[in-house]
């Protein structure tokens, strides 16, 4: 499913390198830790969401590698990039195996539905 982004037409040759480099550190180090881990969370101190999907994880015995990034009040700019990068519009970002699964509640279903055990079998 394709979504919609600004064709690189419509955005001045100008910016155009601005907005390919925006925060891409922060890019690359969730991009390397996917790569290297089955599951892994990508949240921020405090937000209940995250507790609850690194919980969740906990009590089906799944190990994951988590990544924090700042509160609400603090590395909002990182984060927006990785809300970008993603697709996604909130934290946690939960990765199985390469793939963004979604959130706390989307992480908490596929462990009820035992997809979970299917995507890290395979």
């Amino acid at each position: 499913m394709p979504r919609p982004l600004l064709d690189d037409a419509h955005i001045h040759p100008a910016i155009q390198d601005r907005i390919a480099s925006w925060q891409q550190a922060i890019v690359q180090e969730v991009q390397a830790a996917v790569a290297a881990n089955e599951v892994v969370v990508v949240g921020m101190g405090v937000n209940p969401f995250v507790k609850r999907a690194r919980k969740a994880l906990d009590a089906a015995g799944v190990a994951h590698h988590y990544l924090g990034y700042g509160s609400y009040f603090s590395l909002w700019r990182q984060r927006g990039a990785l809300k970008m990068w993603t697709g996604w519009p909130t934290l946690p970002m939960v990765f199985v195996r390469g793939t963004l699964v979604g959130g706390a509640t989307d992480l908490e279903k596929l462990i009820a539905s035992g997809e979970l055990k299917t995507l890290l079998a395979k």
